[in-house]
């Protein structure tokens, strides 16, 4: 089924975000606001002695001059002009977060049964980030292929070598779903609340990360390796860091990268992190800057950043602040699922010969258009 993009206006609001030291997380200018929809980043861990020698993530590195200074970057797979493909083996942790009040526990679970029968974990595994589909990108000409979500972006972030290097692809293997795993929310770190129309647990992103993520990541060192994208899932919940709500983040220890979404059921009108709209923001990250690298200031210089606020290669972020949060609907296989937009390298200055038709977001979207320039 060909996909052809039609553009959305997004506000001209700006999201600012802040790089913290150690293992502290981005912080949002606006964090105290009760429900503000936003995304972070994890700075990451060191190695530990724990950790087992592996053969590293597939990377490479690219560089890119804006206004005279020559900026870097680390992204997963090969160089585009070199037309090879790339596979990256997944792995599906779900998480289930209880919530005891008394004598009455709440649980939300991946396992939840959505509106057409299957659970939030198989609509996931369903989804075009998995799943191919043919993808015409927003000129609404060019065809980026057969394939699935995250590399049609990449493919059309470097349409200028892509085009004439057409084997070039980063794909996902289908995922495989370990055991949900659960884990009762202390009072002091969560509660049930109500967010966006949805009933929805909240739990302190720091210590979801340190009670859940970094013990996983130590018990299933013998299947995740730094071959691999770990991705933890959990269903109707928000993280919090100072107010609600996080919808995912990425990270890596040592060299292990992981990614953090949550899948939040269909509503009317679409929550933040609707079905795999985080998982879109979270894996296009991961794609564009595994091991959080790129972060933190390395562009924050240049065009598009500077202008927003953006870290270099968060490539979601600049997206999000929509009303609908940067999302288009897809239907596939009988199910709507909902992708975030994603903005180009053009974003962060490269040049206008880089990406497909020059654009600067891969649904070509207005708010990227209107808010910079094209780069020279």
């Amino acid at each position: 089924m060909k996909q052809r993009f039609t553009a959305l206006s997004l506000k001209a609001a700006l999201l600012v975000t802040a790089s913290m030291a150690g293992t502290a997380f981005a912080q949002d200018a606006t964090d105290t606001l009760p429900a503000h929809p936003r995304f972070e980043v994890l700075a990451p861990r060191p190695a530990t002695k724990d950790q087992t020698p592996a053969t590293p993530l597939t990377t490479w590195n690219g560089t890119f001059t804006y206004q005279s200074k020559t900026y870097k970057y680390n992204m997963v797979g090969t160089t585009p002009s070199t037309g090879t493909t790339t596979k990256v083996p997944v792995f599906i942790i779900p998480i289930a977060l209880q919530y005891k009040s008394g004598t009455t526990t709440t649980t939300f679970t991946p396992a939840t049964k959505q509106t057409n029968g299957a659970s939030a974990v198989a609509n996931t595994i369903n989804s075009p980030i998995f799943k191919d589909m043919d993808w015409i990108a927003g000129d609404g000409v060019t065809d980026l292929g057969t394939t699935q979500f995250e590399d049609a972006f990449q493919r059309g972030n470097f349409w200028g070598q892509v085009s004439a290097a057409p084997g070039y692809h980063v794909l996902l293997g289908a995922p495989k779903v370990l055991p949900v795993q659960t884990y009762v929310v202390p009072a002091a770190d969560g509660s049930v609340g109500n967010e966006f129309g949805v009933k929805v647990g909240m739990a302190d992103i720091n210590w979801f990360d340190s009670t859940i993520i970094q013990p996983l990541l130590t018990k299933y060192k013998a299947q995740i390796t730094p071959t691999t994208l770990p991705i933890f899932m959990t269903y109707d919940v928000y993280l919090t860091e100072g107010g609600c709500c996080i919808g995912g983040y990425h990270s890596a220890t040592g060299i292990q990268a992981y990614s953090m979404f949550t899948y939040v059921k269909l509503v009317s009108p679409g929550a933040f992190s609707q079905d795999v709209s985080a998982l879109s923001h979270e894996v296009g990250e991961w794609l564009d800057d595994p091991l959080v690298v790129n972060a933190g200031g390395n562009l924050i210089d240049s065009k598009c950043a500077q202008i927003n606020g953006s870290d270099i290669l968060e490539v979601g972020d600049p997206e999000e602040v929509d009303a609908n949060y940067g999302d288009f609907p897809y239907t596939f296989n009988g199910f709507t699922y909902h992708l975030q937009d994603l903005v180009y390298l053009e974003y962060f200055g490269a040049a206008n010969t880089t990406s497909v038709s020059g654009e600067m977001t891969f649904h070509n979207n207005p708010f990227g258009l209107t808010v910079c320039s094209n780069g020279g």
